[in-house]
């Protein structure tokens, strides 16, 4: 194997995000005033704790009420053991609400110019501190049991595969919102020196919106349902074979597996809006739990578009991101995260793509995007696998391959379940090349690219070796060159001398860049991609 790390440095900012844990210092180094979260954010976040007390204090009491043989059997009077009862009861609650009360006191956070600083800890106290430069992402979480009194979470994500987060928990969802405005315009570098507090959230278009139908279809139509029947067929056929119904009670583990990923993909993919804004992308869903995210300009890594065969017969796609911050979960909540567009058609993929990559690098998006999604062979420029690799992978060797643009490496794979990766070229970190001694058999050769950790995983198989290394030494060269023209972390500050630059985000938003057919753009296509 031989590797390549291309000059100019990490495509990603530096992990310095968050800072140690340890007494929290007393200096306040820009004269912005500590606060505290909500007083009840400690009972937001413990009531499964407070729940389970309360229930194993009072489940003894409660079932002795309706049990006559155990009545008259306490050595101490009743009314007496029933105020006994009701004062351990006081007591523990009170404990509880002491807890609660100290936690809250000794959580506090700041928002400077430069960082965010959360202290918190009683016995063991912790500082958390992050670099606004180096905002990968903001969230507003709001738990269900947050959202019945009007609070939300708000998280904060750096360049630290998702170690580093900050979280305020929790905050009126008002506050939130303020401070997760606040937060953006310093990072994006928009001050204003008479209130710099008073930042004003940017205003937003609208770009996709999937109905609930959609939701629920895509759910039935998902690869659960086909490990579904694959599970009932297997099941079914033992029982015949054996003649015994116990092995269909092997059925109800993966029957609970399967409610709870539908359930998982109804509750986040529900009420799914993407809008743009120049704040970055701001997605927003959930049923139950509600999460608006926002990706700053430039966050995303890597995109990969999914489909799936039974998707294929409504044209959907699952579309996900590789964001420094968010890192690789296999959680719920960390897929949900790194989600993108759960379900959509091409049109609203393309949307999704012209909101990550705003210049495609090609006069003709629409077909070299759609090639990727669907074509095979070598068409709009694709360089496929040669024809001597179809005995190492039969079906899929006309489609794997890959095609470059002015911005943008695209890379293709897969037969049944078709994917498209796109990597912007500043964001390529490292790239190494593969051979096997089958590989070097049929003159074949596999090229894998790293970038942040996510979802998303860049690679390319059975590539002829000369165009492989062709590709290896070119993208290395491309990804320093794209780094060296990539504008400042701070996004608005790319021009200084607008009124931008100096005051509050603009009330007036530009339209939201779209792909377009080349025939539509009245110019001929021209050859730059391969």
């Amino acid at each position: 194997m031989t590797a390549h790390e291309p000059s100019g440095g990490p495509a990603t900012p530096g992990s310095e995000g968050a800072e140690g844990a340890g007494q929290p210092g007393p200096v306040d180094h820009s004269g912005d005033a500590w606060q505290r979260v909500h007083f009840i954010s400690p009972l937001v976040r413990g009531w499964i704790a407070l729940a389970a007390i309360v229930y194993f204090v009072g489940r003894d009491w409660f079932e002795g009420l309706f049990d006559a043989g155990t009545r008259g059997r306490s050595p101490l009077p009743e009314g007496v053991g029933l105020l006994l009862a009701a004062g351990v009861v006081l007591g523990v609650v009170l404990v509880i609400a002491a807890a609660f009360f100290v936690s809250w006191y000794f959580t506090r956070y700041q928002v400077t110019a430069e960082h965010v600083r959360v202290h918190s800890g009683v016995v063991f106290r912790q500082q958390r501190q992050a670099r606004l430069d180096r905002v990968q992402a903001i969230d507003i979480v709001q738990p269900f049991l947050a959202r019945i009194f009007g609070l939300a979470e708000l998280k904060f994500e750096v360049a630290d595969a998702g170690e580093s987060a900050v979280r305020l928990a929790f905050l009126k969802l008002d506050d939130a919102r303020k401070l997760r405005a606040t937060i953006l315009a310093r990072a994006a570098g928009v001050t204003d020196p008479e209130h710099p507090e008073e930042a004003v959230e940017a205003p937003e278009r609208e770009v996709v919106v999937i109905p609930p139908a959609r939701v629920l279809g895509a759910a039935v139509l998902s690869g659960t349902t086909i490990a579904l029947v694959v599970a009932a067929a297997v099941v079914i056929t033992l029982g015949v074979v054996f003649r015994t119904p116990i092995i269909a009670t092997s059925f109800i583990p993966v029957l609970i597996g399967v409610g709870g990923s539908y359930w998982s993909a109804l509750n986040t993919g529900y009420n799914f809006r993407a809008a743009t804004s120049p704040d970055g992308i701001r997605l927003r869903y959930g049923l139950l739990d509600t999460r608006a995210q926002t990706v700053p300009p430039g966050r995303v890594q890597a995109l990969g578009i999914v489909q799936s065969p039974l998707w294929r017969l409504k044209g959907w796609y699952r579309v996900t991101g590789n964001v420094a911050g968010y890192g690789l979960s296999a959680s719920t909540e960390g897929q949900a995260r790194t989600t993108l567009l759960p379900v959509g058609t091409r049109d609203e993929v393309l949307q999704i793509l012209a909101l990550v990559l705003p210049d495609p690098g090609t006069l003709r998006p629409v077909e070299v995007f759609s090639a990727g999604m669907t074509g095979r062979d070598g068409e709009e420029g694709f360089l496929t696998s040669p024809r001597r690799a179809r005995w190492l992978a039969p079906l899929a060797w006309r489609r794997n391959g890959f095609a470059v643009t002015r911005t943008a490496l695209l890379l293709r794979s897969g037969a049944l379940w078709r994917q498209l990766v796109v990597v912007p070229h500043e964001r390529t970190q490292s790239l190494s090349i593969e051979q096997g001694p089958i590989d070097r058999r049929f003159r074949v050769s596999n090229l894998q690219f790293q970038t942040t950790p996510g979802p998303v995983t860049p690679r390319v198989s059975l590539v002829d070796s000369a165009g492989a290394w062709e590709l290896f030494h070119g993208q290395a060269v491309r990804a320093a060159e794209a780094r060296r023209r990539s504008g400042p972390e701070q996004w608005m500050k790319t021009r200084p001398a607008e009124p931008s630059a100096q005051g509050p985000v603009p009330d007036v938003l530009p339209e939201a860049p779209v792909y377009a057919p080349a025939a539509a753009q009245g110019e001929e296509p021209a050859d730059d991609q391969r």
